[in-house]
């Protein structure tokens, strides 16, 4: 897997190369880039899927101590990946991360072409719903993101609703969520990233500007909503879509949150569509 040194640390990432067009696409905490390992190949080869793994605690290398990992700090990391790997007119697509909403806001959206977003945090729902509230109860306590990820080494624990079990509507194989919380089991430093971004999280009238600032963004824009969305609420899809003038809004049935996990040939297909519209070749 490829690597690319960054300000604020080493990002691991895939990228299926080839000449059509780009297509990047993040997930979200707790995770790695294998959250899209059933839509990458659906996408590939006629769209170049760059796919890299945040800091958000699936990460295998720790941060440097200090670096901004806020919603805002991440954010500006990812368009610090476009610029370094010299992407520009891509789809940016996201799942269960809301971070778009802050680069846009911060001005730093010039290589973006297209912007998907599929069921994720977005106006004053940071971190989101039960799990995201539990996260962050966790993150404020000592030792308390130790404690919470030691028992999804339990796998019934998993499927909870406090946990990951408004996340999706089937399981995830118990193989790759131990891969995602593999690093935040071992290394004190990941939890110590996973912290720095769960307890950075601006005041609610920051974030409502995030979300407004969805109308200057005046590219094609796809908002992929999972209809039974437990946690991220299928309203703010339609309230997204309505701020962004060139959007499109589509809700995806029998999925919760993570869609690349319940419905990935469904959200392939729209990617697909809607990337290629247009595109040359």
């Amino acid at each position: 897997m490829p690597e690319l040194e960054l300000s604020a640390g080493t990002l691991d990432y895939e990228d299926t190369r080839g000449d059509g067009p780009v297509a990047v696409l993040l997930h979200g905490v707790a995770m790695d880039g294998s959250l899209w390992r059933n839509v990458v190949p659906r996408l590939a080869p006629d769209i170049r899927c760059v796919v890299p793994t945040l800091p958000l605690g699936g990460h295998r290398r720790p941060m440097r101590p200090g670096a901004d990992l806020s919603v805002l700090g991440v954010a500006r990391l990812v368009a610090e990946f476009l610029e370094r790997l010299d992407l520009t007119g891509v789809t940016l697509a996201m799942n269960d991360w809301g971070g778009a909403q802050a680069l846009v806001a911060d001005g730093r959206d010039q290589r973006i072409g297209r912007l998907v977003i599929t069921s994720c945090e977005a106006f004053d729902n940071f971190p989101p719903g039960l799990p995201g509230h539990n996260l962050y109860a966790a993150a404020k306590v000592p030792g308390g993101l130790a404690a919470a990820f030691g028992l999804l080494k339990l796998r019934p624990a998993r499927r909870s609703p406090m946990t990951w079990g408004r996340m999706t509507r089937r399981p995830v194989p118990p193989e790759v969520m131990d891969g995602w919380f593999r690093p935040l089991w071992t290394s004190p430093e990941i939890r110590r990233d996973l912290r720095t971004y769960v307890l950075g999280v601006p005041p609610k009238a920051e974030l409502l500007r995030w979300a407004e600032a969805l109308r200057g963004f005046d590219r094609p824009a796809l908002v992929a909503w999972a209809a039974e969305d437990k946690v991220m609420p299928p309203e703010h899809g339609r309230r997204l879509a309505e701020l962004l003038p060139h959007a499109r809004h589509v809700e995806i049935a029998d999925s919760y949150t993570l869609i690349p996990e319940d419905q990935p040939e469904r959200l392939a297909e729209l990617l697909r569509e809607f990337v290629l519209d247009g595109a040359p070749g």
